[in-house]
């Protein structure tokens, strides 16, 4: 996505694998919006309370594809993902939660600071620090407690942040960094996402998000500058997980057997074991779920190209074992997560089309 938003702004080296230029020709801006949650199998239900996106969908306004988010489908993977133009296994973002190498400690990315050090936890350039290298600003609309964060610096190292509060006009503040100069303008909203974690997808709070979400696309629309670009997309989809569908691998002592550290996600499960112990949980595993969840050793799981190609020193950040649910299955963590882990109602993280498919949506002005 930055690559070809990039070479729509004549950066160097810039490809664009989308065609994004025979789409929206010459333009001298470009504003990508990312959407928290919003899957491309949620549109036709998302469109139900959103003008803007039901005229997309009918082909009346704005061009739409289908895209792809990387493995695992979560928030902090996707967002490192988008900002280097690279995939987990090169910029090491792996998971929601990953085990930190030689510790028992695990870093959970969204409430990272400083340990350990973006720079060196997240090594890759982003496409903000190549924009500012090339003569083009780049820069990134953002809430303020986002600034400063460790996975505010994986994913965006190199843009000028300008800082909002809950209170402030997020549209405005958008369009008027659109208008105020050529370059890129980057924006974020989780409103959607949140909806989907804490109520489930298709509740009313859900909706409502959905009609906010649209009222904001369609401000920024309507304002943008006759040489601007709007491209919109998410970070990944979601689905809902009924409560018979979750499994909790602390009320099974088979599931725990020879298991010492357990990261990732309830939809995608790194399981570190204890010496010698890894083929005895992938079968134990294999054979419990088995039907609801793709259960790989980390040789296995790399082998079959799930984080892209992985850098050596990234490795120990993937679990011994790698569980990746299918259906609506989750694995629960009670006895190693925070008690609302288990209360979430949407989820997402696996390799399930449902959770990988994103939209592209563009828009000239």
């Amino acid at each position: 996505m930055l690559p070809a938003a990039a070479a729509l702004l004549g950066a160097p080296d810039a490809v664009d694998a989308l065609e994004l230029t025979e789409q929206v020709g010459d333009v001298q801006r470009v504003a990508v919006v990312l959407v928290d949650g919003m899957g491309w199998h949620l549109l036709p239900e998302l469109a139900a309370d959103a003008p803007l996106l039901a005229s997309v969908l009918a082909g009346e306004v704005g061009r739409l594809a289908e895209l792809a988010c990387t493995f695992p489908s979560t928030t902090p993977t996707s967002l490192v993902s988008l900002g280097t133009g690279t995939p987990p296994g090169e910029h090491g973002i792996l998971g929601f939660t990953v085990k930190l190498p030689d510790s028992h400690r695990v870093l959970n990315h969204i409430f990272w600071r400083d340990d350990p050090a973006p720079g060196a936890w997240q090594p890759v350039p982003t496409w903000f620090e190549r924009l500012n290298r090339a003569g083009i600003r780049a820069r990134a609309v953002l809430p303020a407690h986002f600034i400063g964060s460790g996975l505010t610096e994986a994913a965006y190292r190199g843009a000028q942040f300008h800082a909002t509060n809950p209170r402030d006009d997020y549209a405005a503040h958008l369009a008027e960094e659109v208008a105020t100069a050529p370059g890129l303008v980057y924006g974020y909203t989780a409103e959607l996402d949140t909806a989907a974690h804490v109520f489930g997808i298709g509740s009313g709070e859900w909706h409502t998000a959905a009609a906010n979400v649209d009222a904001l696309l369609t401000r920024l629309v309507e304002a943008l500058p006759s040489d601007a670009a709007l491209l919109v997309t998410a970070d990944h989809g979601g689905l809902n997980v009924p409560p018979t569908s979750r499994v909790d691998l602390d009320a099974d002592p088979r599931l725990a057997a020879g298991v010492h550290t357990v990261a990732g996600d309830p939809r995608v499960r790194y399981l570190h074991t204890a010496d010698g112990a890894t083929p005895d949980v992938v079968a134990a595993w294999s054979e419990l779920l088995a039907g609801r969840a793709e259960v790989y050793s980390r040789d296995d799981a790399v082998a079959a190209g799930l984080f892209g190609p992985v850098r050596p020193e990234h490795l120990p950040r993937i679990g011994d074992v790698v569980v990746t649910c299918t259906g609506d299955t989750a694995v629960l963590a009670t006895g190693y997560e925070p008690p609302e882990v288990a209360r979430l109602v949407g989820m997402h993280g696996a390799a399930t089309a449902a959770e990988l498919a994103i939209p592209l949506i563009a828009f000239r002005g």
